[in-house]
């Protein structure tokens, strides 16, 4: 952390919905505070009985934190797939421990069953809440000195209080020209429009969200200016780009001069995965990794930071999920803020979700504890590697099947960024370039430097049946066509915010993931999209 003394958070109330203003305590929740006090005989609340519990404790093996390599060690080769198949963790003898928790411990301070399967607060457990805030006073480095750390099930959950707790209907949020579709379908119902931003290579322009605000005109617009602005700055959904500290201390001080909220939807942030290399150009084998004393520091240094690290005043809402780096199922997230905020968040919770699984949280809080903060950046260090091994084999792939020319991307989405046109390939008996440069390309895309997902764009302007503004319905054919092969992909138009206007004309999109399937499924995946989309650009339909 900075050296200087920080300050406390600056009062945002104003910020806080009608809704929000309007919350009050629950009536039983807040009882609670009474029920920790020494020789309270509480008959107050309905809760049940821990000797009914079916459960006497909880065991569960899981993996070492050492578990995955800190460097690729897969052969890169023709067959590298087949390798990679083998190898695969499914394949492989588990190095596990043994976790369990009782359900009554010896001591107050022990995750116990009789605790973590009841009701109560819609807050974290409290070894929970102690390994959250010390993560992100360690990694995330807040610069306001009274931050808070508050649980809930997940950043969808996350965003759905925020939006809830800062904006009234008739409101716009602030967000990227192409954002995650999740967080559109929960606002809009609520009467909360999206204003779009429009992109480039890192993301979320700074120049053009300043020019969007100083022009702002009410009456046109038939909406205030926004006070709040939702971004996915790293593993940018759908694109896969990730927005650098230059950029992130440009938007924060707009938004500090607007007096902007800033919701940092971030659960890709620990699958920074660096750039691409063409196969030609990684060596064949590379050296194993050995972990050091002090490497956690070196890779959480390697990282871009938060907008938290530049967040002076408090008015950034940082939304972090153990989704991508524990499990889904797990239903555990939590917010890092200002105390206003999370005081809001937490009334909100006492009358919706409550606090999160006991069985997942104490769980996971069980894993945290016993791997310990080195233990658990070590396993998010070998998580990247694997991500970062998926996402190379998937770009390999698209390489074997099509011709890819790099080329600079000089504005749109991707400017600044290499961009890949993809071409047919020449056949044996004719290589010559001149003539591939002047073929069609059917899509561009950029391999994306973290993240899960490469976003392609469709050239459907090349396509014989092509008129201008039919780019949706010849996206939703090549869609229909490619899960008709057994393939799907995520169609474009899912990203889109309401008012976009396109820096894309005569494009679709795809988002495609590669983080889930297996390698061979992955190959062939992309096998028949070769041969569906050139079919599909060699036809009338």
């Amino acid at each position: 952390m900075a050296s200087e003394k920080q300050s406390k958070a600056i009062p945002l109330s104003h910020h806080l919905s009608e809704v929000a203003k309007a919350r009050k305590p629950s009536p039983l929740k807040g009882l609670s505070k009474y029920f920790k006090q020494e020789g309270v005989l509480s008959l107050a609340g309905g809760l049940p009985s821990p000797a009914y519990f079916p459960l006497s404790g909880l065991s569960v093996d899981a993996l070492v934190s050492d578990s995955f390599a800190l460097a690729p060690t897969e052969r890169s080769s023709s067959f590298s797939w087949l390798w990679k198949l083998l190898g695969s963790s499914s394949f492989k003898k588990e190095r596990t421990t043994a976790i369990s928790i009782p359900k009554y411990s010896a001591t107050p301070d022990d995750i116990n069953l009789a605790a973590a399967l009841q009701y109560g607060a819609a807050v974290a457990q409290p070894q929970l809440q102690n390994f959250l805030r010390d993560f992100v006073m360690q990694v995330y480095q807040p610069a306001f000195e009274d931050f808070t750390v508050l649980i809930d099930t997940g950043n969808t959950d996350g965003w759905c209080r925020a939006f809830g707790t800062l904006c009234n209907p008739g409101q716009g949020v602030l967000m990227e020209e192409w954002t995650y579709p999740s967080a559109l379908a929960s606002m809009m119902p609520a009467g909360v429009d999206p204003v779009s931003v429009p992109m480039d290579g890192e993301g979320m322009k700074s120049d053009a969200l300043e020019k969007l605000l100083s022009e702002w005109d009410e009456e046109a617009r038939q909406m205030s200016r926004p006070h709040v602005m939702y971004i996915v700055p790293v593993g940018q959904n759908p694109c896969g780009t990730t927005m650098g500290a230059t950029r992130k201390k440009q938007i924060y001080e707009i938004c500090v001069k607007y007096d902007i909220i800033i919701v940092e939807d971030d659960p890709y942030y620990f699958m920074q995965l660096g750039t691409y290399e063409m196969k030609s150009q990684r060596s064949s084998v590379a050296s194993p990794v050995s972990h050091r004393s002090g490497d956690e520091a070196r890779f959480i240094a390697s990282l871009e930071p938060s907008f938290l690290k530049y967040d002076y005043q408090g008015r950034v809402i940082r939304l972090d999920t153990f989704s991508k780096t524990i499990a889904p199922g797990a239903r555990l997230g939590f917010f890092t803020c200002n105390p206003v905020f999370a005081e809001r968040f937490e009334r909100q919770g006492e009358t919706s979700t409550q606090s999160p699984c006991g069985f997942g949280q104490s769980i996971v809080t069980k894993i945290l504890t016993t791997w310990k903060y080195e233990g658990y950046i070590r396993w998010l260090q070998g998580l990247r590697t694997e991500y970062q091994q998926r996402r190379d084999f998937f770009v390999d792939c698209l390489a074997d099947e099509f011709h890819l020319q790099a080329t600079p991307a000089v504005a749109g989405i991707w400017e600044g960024c290499t961009m890949y046109r993809a071409f047919s390939k020449p056949s044996v008996l004719n290589t010559n370039e001149k003539l591939l440069s002047q073929s069609r390309a059917l899509f561009s895309f950029i391999p994306p430097n973290s993240g899960m997902f490469v976003w392609l764009k469709l050239n459907l302007e090349d396509h014989p049946s092509f008129t201008p503004d039919d780019e949706g319905t010849l996206e939703t054919k090549l869609w229909a066509r490619l899960a008709e092969n057994g393939v799907i992909f995520a169609p474009g138009w899912f990203f889109t915010t309401d008012d976009l206007a396109s820096s894309e004309p005569s494009a679709g999109h795809f988002r495609i993931s590669y983080s889930n399937a297996e390698y061979g499924d992955l190959k062939k995946a992309v096998n028949i999209f070769g041969r569906v989309i050139r079919e599909f650009f060699d036809e009338q339909v």
